[in-house]
């Protein structure tokens, strides 16, 4: 592992896992198999979930709404597939909680072709028809936030938007999806760049791309529209510098004031795949059905990058693809921030960006965990130079009020860099997730106290 000083065109500390990206990244996108059933869970995205507006038995085709939004910070849900509506019941999420959900069974000999709805006309769309049009598809960031784009892009009365970056970084490892859709997909990021020109008013777009996809890189910067006032940014590699807040940093040299978004400076940023959906699916008024995920790790025999509908069972995933018998660990997303599953029959969701499987002999018995020794090696690592050594002693005593007001916890991103360099092996990133539920359950209890 390596640590980092600032210098041009990066941001301060900072670590460099290894990348475990050249098994996938060469291999094009393919399309996955459609699976008997589609598992929608409702709440797949930040914000409140979509509220179902079909009924049992009621047959619907690819693309048409199942779910309506519910309210502003919300998006609705699209069928995936073709088929009938077997079900409306709570399903388990990746979060271990249960959410309301659909069972969608395909027909099995359907073309599976998509409903046209009404597109959004770029010349004449005013920026809220855009937005509207961009909510309306149910289109949430695809970098594995799932914050809904439409909200994202907003810009708040009293700023401007001086700068577009589009967010090609992708530096969890194993993950290659925004490589793939780069090098294949750059109609529908040049058209959607130019529907987001317009929604945000800005003159400035900026791709960022780190140096191990200088293919991609080329590939862009050959065919940028001729006038489209856009560049191709090369960043150096390193972890996590597709964090918005580290990317601004590193493209542009500002700083992000703490509990603040990039609007702040001046900035939006937008994953480059969200950005390819805007254009596939804003010109033919269609909602989000599928999305690109890489599936690889050692316990994978047909390792790739796939377009996979969403709803699609984990377990069918799998059985498609084939894993090694000894398979210990499964995780949706990357190694660095996703999330290890405990349950193979949850289904893809709208923020899956990877399916990583590991063998027994790939994964570590859970190492002993050590007290502190003060090393400072986490304070190295820590992107926004926060005090992981010191957070997590407060964790541990359950300082949570402290870790928050004098320790800026809420700041923390959750991206690991501290958890991976401790040589005491403090699983820090995981105590801050749990402080930060607590904390934001007790500002939502007082809330509820004072409203009452």
């Amino acid at each position: 592992m390596a640590f980092f000083n600032f210098h041009k065109n990066t941001f301060k500390h900072g670590i460099h896992p290894p990348e475990s990206k050249g098994e996938t990244n060469g291999m094009s996108i393919k399309q996955f198999p459609f699976p008997p059933v589609i598992i929608l869970p409702m709440a797949q995205h930040i914000g409140a979930p979509s509220q179902i507006i079909v009924r049992e038995g009621q047959e619907v085709h690819r693309g048409q709404l199942l779910a309506k939004a519910e309210g502003y910070v919300s998006v609705p849900l699209h069928a995936p597939v073709s088929g009938t509506i077997r079900k409306i019941a709570n399903v388990p999420t990746i979060s271990g909680k249960m959410s309301p959900g659909i069972f969608l069974e395909t027909f099995p000999f359907s073309t599976q072709e998509v409903l046209e709805g009404k597109p959004i006309d770029l010349d004449t769309a005013t920026p809220e028809d855009i937005l509207q049009g961009i909510q309306g598809a149910g289109i949430v960031g695809l970098g594995g936030a799932a914050f809904p784009t439409h909200v994202k892009l907003k810009i708040p009365d009293g700023k401007k938007c001086e700068t577009l970056i589009i967010n090609g970084i992708e530096c969890e490892p194993y993950l290659t999806t925004d490589h793939r859709v780069m090098l294949e997909q750059e109609h529908d990021i040049f058209t959607g760049i130019k529907y987001l020109l317009k929604a945000t008013g800005t003159q400035k777009v900026i791709i960022g791309i780190e140096a191990n996809k200088q293919d991609a890189a080329n590939h862009l910067k050959k065919h940028i529209p001729k006038g489209m006032p856009v560049s191709v940014q090369v960043l150096p590699v390193k972890y996590p510098q597709g964090a918005e807040k580290m990317l601004v940093t590193s493209i542009l040299g500002k700083e992000i004031p703490s509990g603040k978004l990039p609007i702040e400076v001046g900035v939006v940023v937008v994953n480059v795949a969200t950005t390819a959906e805007i254009g596939r699916l804003l010109p033919h008024g269609q909602g989000i059905q599928e999305r690109v995920i890489t599936i690889a790790g050692p316990g994978v025999k047909k390792k790739g990058n796939y377009t996979i509908p969403i709803g699609t069972p984990l377990r069918f995933v799998l059985e498609q693809v084939g894993v090694d018998e000894e398979i210990s660990e499964v995780y949706m997303g990357g190694p660095m921030m996703g999330v290890a599953v405990s349950n193979l029959n949850i289904s893809i969701v709208k923020g899956t960006s990877g399916i990583l499987v590991f063998t027994k002999k790939d994964v570590n018995r859970i190492p002993k965990i050590y007290p502190c020794i003060k090393c400072g090696a986490c304070l190295d690592a820590c992107p926004i130079l926060l005090n992981p050594s010191k957070l997590g002693i407060l964790a541990k005593f359950e300082a949570y009020n402290e870790m928050a007001s004098d320790f800026n916890l809420m700041d923390c991103f959750e991206c690991g860099s501290c958890t991976y360099v401790c040589p005491s092996h403090i699983p820090l990133v995981q105590y801050f997730r749990l402080a930060k539920r607590i904390i934001r359950k007790r500002e939502a209890n007082k809330k509820e106290e004072v409203d009452a």
